[in-house]
């Protein structure tokens, strides 16, 4: 895959751009966007970025992340607590984000989204209302392990880390994750999944696949 150098500020703006112009799969009025990556890669910080620059094109826009959707500690450490193939499988709810997220985005749809369903720290639900996103709005969900779920997504983007730099920025508490991340390499390829793909080793220098 060959990749050229790109800023933070110009891929969210390029990104915002090609989501401006694009149409949703399904012919419905929303449009679905996944940023995919390790926690250490930031996914979150990429889709706040591109949200700002969708709002100033005038789309409303609806940031969700994965981690208001982890499942009960009761499931997520009914292995223990550092068990990287429940991490990878069994963590987050991913018929919750079909349910509650991505469900009601479906042409014919209600338009309301849950935000998040579950509180890690109190490992209680959340009870937040849902929110409704208006006609020709973006919904940018953030997260790890996004993709082989055939979530139907518009637009997938994977922030791409080599083994070394997960290993390097990951947390020393974290690392036991590791083996998750290189799993989720061997099974889903997020490289050749996703629509795009952002190399990230260097947070300073990114650069990407370029659009589909």
């Amino acid at each position: 895959m060959s990749v050229e150098p790109i800023t933070w500020e110009l891929l969210a703006g390029r990104l915002a751009e090609h989501v401006q112009t694009s149409t949703a799969a399904d012919g419905g009025p929303w449009l679905r966007v996944g940023v995919d990556g390790a926690p250490a890669a930031r996914p979150g910080e990429l889709a706040s970025r591109v949200a700002e620059e969708l709002r100033l094109r005038g789309r409303d826009v609806l940031v969700v992340g994965t981690g208001g959707f982890l499942r009960p500690a009761s499931l997520r450490y009914e292995f223990g607590r550092e068990d990287p193939d429940t991490y990878l499988s069994g963590w987050f709810d991913t018929g919750a984000l079909w349910r509650e997220v991505l469900g009601p985005l479906d042409a014919g749809g209600s338009g309301r989204v849950l935000p998040d369903l579950w509180d890690p720290r109190t490992d209680r639900a959340t009870r937040s209302p849902r929110v409704e996103l208006p006609h020709h709005g973006v919904l940018l969900l953030h997260g790890p392990f996004l993709l082989g779920h055939w979530f139907p997504f518009d637009l997938t983007v994977h922030l791409r880390l080599s083994p070394g730099a997960l290993e390097r920025r990951t947390a020393e508490e974290k690392r036991w994750t590791l083996p998750a991340f290189a799993r989720y390499e061997d099974e889903v390829a997020p490289d050749r999944a996703a629509d795009v793909v952002v190399r990230a080793d260097d947070p300073r220098h990114p650069a990407w696949s370029g659009l589909p």
